[in-house]
């Protein structure tokens, strides 16, 4: 069973990087819990003036791509040039059973083992975009305790990546070569949404797929128009396995930091992204409002059936449920 603290005991124990109380704190932070859910409000406001230090990067890309893999050697690399990492981990969440699978620990495992570094994984449950709901608060606890670098890694590109570009700095894609087609999978929303492409897995008998494959996204993203932050999107070649190319990672996205920083777009997107959590949090409280209210569960368990079998429209049914409860209040 999962020890309570008082919310003081909480703040202190993350504000001092404890690795114990911030994982109990973001186990508090994704509680469904009422109780919970109101304490975990007020400890992200408290550690609310300690945030904003940490640079937020977003790693997506294709099934099979390798993020763990190019998380952990990139994560290595940060940590031996003297930055803590963290590492929010989205596992995906079965839609049968609801379970996840949270081995990140597991495959990222010299990473995990470092104690300048801290992997969190998350269940998705049935969020869009492969982040989980709690996302934002696991990022903001996670810059109190003092990590320098946060990466989120998403289960991976088909649904709304929105929701990562909408909370990180940095939007990294990553992409694999020699599988056909160049532009295997990929929307252009989301090439749009990339501010860097890395091409992984070059090594070996690879690299000349490789190489070809960075012309190929080079000649698609030259299409696209500059984006609002006004920059260009590079792409690049680099291998987890021999390591080639991580530094060149790390400088772009370093680049793009000071360009951002100086042009005065960095904080305008932060600003921008914390109305969109706003947003966010409005649309789930009066959900849950709405979905807890007694009346409603009333109306929805006895017609459920009758829209199932096609009796009764799902729209006419919502519009009842939204009316009965606002003259319930």
């Amino acid at each position: 069973m999962r020890k309570r603290f008082t919310l003081q005991e909480y703040k202190e124990g993350v504000l001092s990087g404890d690795r114990t109380k911030l994982s109990q704190a973001i186990t508090l932070a994704e509680s469904s819990l009422e109780t919970d859910f109101a304490m975990a409000a007020d400890l992200v406001q408290e550690v609310l003036s300690f945030t904003g230090n940490s640079i937020r990067i977003g790693i997506t890309g294709v099934p099979g791509v390798g993020k763990s893999t190019f998380i952990e050697a990139f994560g290595q690399l940060l940590v031996d040039s003297g930055k803590s990492v963290a590492v929010l981990a989205v596992d995906p969440s079965s839609q049968k059973t609801k379970g996840s699978i949270l081995g990140d620990k597991t495959r990222m495992e010299k990473l995990a083992g470092d104690k300048r570094a801290f992997i969190r994984p998350s269940p998705t449950g049935s969020t869009l975009g492969g982040v989980s709901s709690k996302t934002r608060e696991a990022m903001l606890l996670c810059e109190a305790a003092g990590f320098d670098v946060i990466l989120i890694e998403t289960v991976g590109v088909g649904q709304s990546e929105t929701a990562v570009k909408s909370m990180v700095d940095f939007f990294l894609l990553l992409m694999l070569a020699g599988a056909g087609d160049e532009l295997q999978g990929i929307k252009k929303g989301i090439m749009e949404m990339a501010d860097g492409v890395v091409i992984h897995k070059a090594d070996g008998d690879n690299i000349a797929n490789a190489k070809r494959a960075k012309s190929s996204y080079e000649n698609a993203l030259h299409l696209f128009p500059l984006g609002e932050s006004n920059w260009s999107t590079p792409v690049i070649t680099a291998s987890s396995l021999t390591k080639e190319g991580l530094n060149d990672s790390w400088e772009m996205i370093e680049k793009y930091k000071g360009q951002m920083q100086r042009s005065g777009f960095w904080e305008l997107n932060r600003a921008k992204q914390r109305l969109s959590w706003l947003d966010e949090n409005l649309q789930f409280l009066l959900g849950k409002l709405f979905l807890e209210d007694q009346q409603v569960q009333n109306i929805l368990t006895q017609n459920r059936k009758r829209v199932e079998n096609g009796e009764l429209s799902p729209l006419a049914l919502a519009r009842d449920l939204i009316h009965t409860f606002l003259r319930s209040k």
